[in-house]
């Protein structure tokens, strides 16, 4: 398999500053929002991408290999079809569902097509789904065999999965693969399409080419007990009837070295209105925190980091870089960061949080403010397995060398 960047030669910090756009707008999106699956549980292996990570699987009979980024911040499973009328170039042949013998279309009567916001019902289920980078695709609802793969290797093929057969699609980003993969709480999702109550997933370190997995089902827990873990670090996950689909949980508080921050628990509340709060993201490549606690958190970088803050931090699209002294950043003292959620406290490695890059003689925080939601993104969670548990409503973290599972 050849990693999606292999030919670019981009640093770790060039990865993430071809990603902040998109996670900017998809975090202004994000703010103003007001079938039988086998019982040992199903894989997919994942891949690094530029600030995402891509899954593969097949779709159709015969097998079409698909990779589509993996979205916990989404619902629409889609992909790239034939015969388009817009698409972006992609890495694997456009899908063809006339050559596939199990695909068929939705029709408006469907489950799959009661979200009139998303669908709409002329000659077949037909959809327009928007992203928060304003990245969207447009197609018509169909259901096709999705093969994944079994612990040990083996083809397991699913029928009857419904997903979106894009024709006009576009947006930033979306070149890596051919198409998203959303692994949300809403009916249409991946997660809720296999009814597996359970998934994980283990994103390797941006810039590497080394995979891991997505675990549904019973193997999603099946690291955690192989990985010596005696008990897992569960947070509750909360509901939000205004946004049913996000993956919420509490943050209680932040420690920066030594230093309790003086952030009120109030600041990352979930509101009445179904504002505010902390959203768990696969698809969002910086961590985005509440614009009063992103300050603090900044004030407090700024402060012990013990180096000088560079004037060149505009140009890199992050909030806060400091000038390398050396091009080994090892010799880099960096101040700790741990994450207080309802009964976990996660203390995360510093290049989940510090991104360096010798070549421009630049570290760099790799979070940022929002005006109202705040985000867990993607390089936060690097190294880290990450267990969704719907039938205990938790979500579980375990620190792990994620290619080494």
């Amino acid at each position: 398999m050849t990693h999606v960047d292999s030919n670019r030669n981009l640093t770790r910090l060039q990865l993430i500053q071809r990603s902040i756009l998109r996670g900017k707008c998809r975090l202004d999106r994000l703010n103003e929002i007001p079938n039988t699956a086998p019982a040992k549980g199903v894989r997919a292996p994942v891949y690094v991408g530029d600030g995402e990570f891509l899954m593969n699987v097949s779709i159709g009979t015969p097998p079409v290999p698909f990779s589509g980024i993996i979205d916990t911040g989404s619902d629409l499973i889609w992909t790239q079809c034939l015969p388009c009328t817009k698409c972006f170039k992609q890495p694997t042949p456009i899908f063809d569902p006339s050559k596939s013998s199990t695909c068929a279309n939705v029709s408006c009567t469907s489950d799959l097509c009661k979200d009139m916001n998303v669908f709409e019902c002329s000659n077949g289920c037909k959809y327009l789904y928007t992203y928060g980078d304003e990245s969207s695709t447009e197609g018509f609802m169909a259901t096709d065999t999705i093969t994944f793969m079994d612990s040990e290797n083996n083809p397991v093929s699913i029928p009857n999965i419904g997903f979106g057969c894009g024709v006009n699609n576009q947006g930033s980003g979306l070149g890596q693969g051919a198409g998203i993969v959303g692994l949300g709480r809403g009916p249409v999702s991946l997660v809720s399409q296999l009814g597996l109550g359970k998934f994980s997933y283990c994103l390797t370190s941006l810039g590497e080419k080394k995979p891991s997995n997505v675990l549904f089902g019973s193997l999603a827990v099946l690291n955690y007990t192989t990985s010596g873990s005696t008990h897992r670090r569960a947070t509750p996950l909360i509901q939000n009837p205004f946004q049913p689909s996000f993956y919420y949980v509490a943050i209680e508080g932040i420690t920066i070295g030594e230093t309790l921050l003086p952030i009120s628990r109030s600041v990352f509340k979930l509101k009445e209105d179904g504002s505010g709060g902390m959203i768990i993201d696969s698809g969002t490549t910086l961590t985005y925190l509440q614009e009063d606690a992103f300050r603090v958190v900044k004030r407090e970088f700024t402060s012990q980091m013990k180096l000088r803050v560079s004037d060149r931090t505009d140009t890199t699209g992050l909030d806060l870089c400091f000038d390398l002294p050396t091009k080994h950043v090892s010799e880099i003292s960096v101040p700790r960061l741990k994450l207080h959620f309802e009964g976990v406290d996660l203390e995360l490695p510093a290049e989940n949080y510090m991104i360096s890059d010798p070549s421009t003689g630049l570290v760099c925080l790799a979070m940022a403010a929002s005006s109202g939601i705040s985000i867990f993104g993607n390089i936060q969670q690097q190294n880290l397995l990450v267990l969704h548990d719907l039938e205990e409503e938790t979500v579980s973290f375990l620190p792990i060398q994620c290619d080494e599972l």
